[in-house]
Order: structure tokens, then sequence, then C-alpha cells
């Protein structure tokens, strides 16, 4: 079940009726991601070109972010694989998505009132999930290659150079991804950024951006195609 099918108004003081979001633990999940991402960001820039070398300074030198980028990286795929866990049946593309992918030029003009119900993620959110979900496999599989590169035979080299080649395009393409999302949540939407920090929205916020979400925490429908 979709935790969002469990999700009630709350009532938080003299705000008035406020409705649950995220919980506390797809709150933590969520900044644990995001902050091992920014640190594998940082350190993987760094080994990428000398010309970034630069940025291992600011993680403690590069002996320091050779030894910890392998090990976030592990905490990053557990916690993407685990959002995966709780997340995927909100994630699964549906017709509404496509009627508002379809509409998506008055999303660009904050035009949202314009815009085709949706339910709890819109489609550009669930194009981000897909992006960084097989982004850390890729990023997985490829950065044992790169981790353990020396238990790789010369006589399989091939499979050095393509988890080189596979590590490169998936950091690139999460990364464009990311900038993305973090531009869209804090400076696109207002009120995305503060619901990941506190786990609630107003209704009037939720049902402007997720009229069909809405319905479904305040009525208890829960009609999906």
């Amino acid at each position: 079940m979709s935790v969002s099918q469990v999700f009630s108004p709350t009532r938080t003081g003299d705000d008035g009726d406020r409705i649950l979001r995220y919980t506390l633990a797809e709150r933590v999940n969520h900044w644990i991601a995001g902050l091992t991402y920014i640190y594998l960001l940082v350190t993987g820039l760094a080994f990428w070109s000398p010309y970034m070398f630069w940025l291992a300074v600011l993680v403690g030198g590069g002996p320091a972010a050779r030894f910890w980028h392998p090990w976030l990286g592990l905490v990053f795929a557990v916690s993407v694989f685990w959002m995966y866990q709780i997340w995927r049946g909100d994630m699964v593309i549906t017709k509404e998505d496509r009627a508002w992918h379809g509409a998506i030029e008055h999303y660009i003009r904050n035009e949202d009132e314009n815009l085709p119900p949706i339910w709890r993620f819109n489609w550009g959110q669930k194009l981000f999930f897909w992006l960084m979900f097989y982004g850390a496999i890729l990023l997985l599989i490829s950065g044992c290659g790169l981790w353990w590169v020396e238990s790789i035979p010369w006589s399989l080299r091939w499979l050095r150079y393509l988890s080189v080649a596979v590590h490169v395009i998936a950091a690139l393409a999460t990364i464009g991804g990311f900038i993305i999302h973090v531009y869209m949540g804090t400076a696109m939407v207002r009120g995305g950024f503060t619901s990941i920090i506190r786990g609630e929205v107003s209704p009037a916020w939720a049902k402007t951006h997720h009229r069909l979400w809405y319905e479904q925490v305040t009525k208890g429908t829960n009609t999906r195609e």
C-alpha cells in the first residue's frame, strides 16, 4: 500500500488544518539521499577532472574523498532503493500524468490553475525519480568495478573502460536532473521545499498542485487507472 493512502489532515494549532505530505521517515531518508548525493557529486567531479580537484579540499582532501566516496555511494544507493520500496506505487505514470505533461506549458508559465489535476507527484517528479533510481543502479554497478578495479583481470580490461564510461554518463545525467530538482523545489514551486522539512502543506497548496491527491487524503477516495 502506498503511504499516501493512509495520510489524513492534521490540526496544527492556530494555522488551521494542515495535510501530512511526507512522513518523518520519508523526510529523513530524502535528506540522507540528498546530502550523500551532494558529497558524491563534489568528490566525483574532483576525481573526474584535474581542473576540479580543488573540490576535494572542501571535503578533507584527496585521500579522505577517495576513502569516503564509495562508502557514501553505498549509503546513497540504499536510500534510493528504500525510496523505491515506499514510493513505487506513487511513481507509476498514469493517464492524468500524460494529460498534465500535454499541458506543461501552463506549468512553465506558472498557470497552475489551467493544469489538469494530478495525484501525489507530477509527471516531472516521477521522471526525476526514475532517472535517479536507474542512475543509482548504474552508478552502483559501475562504481563497484572502479572500487575493485585491480580485481578485474587484464584480459577483461574492457570492463574497466566500460565502468568508467557508464559511471561518467550516469553521473552527468543524474547531476542534470538533481540541479533541476533543486531549482524546482526551492525557487519554482513555493512551499515545495518547506514540505520536505516540516512534512506538511496547506489544503490550498495541495488542492492547487496535486488536486487528486488532495481529494484522496481528505475524502478517502483511492481510484486510479
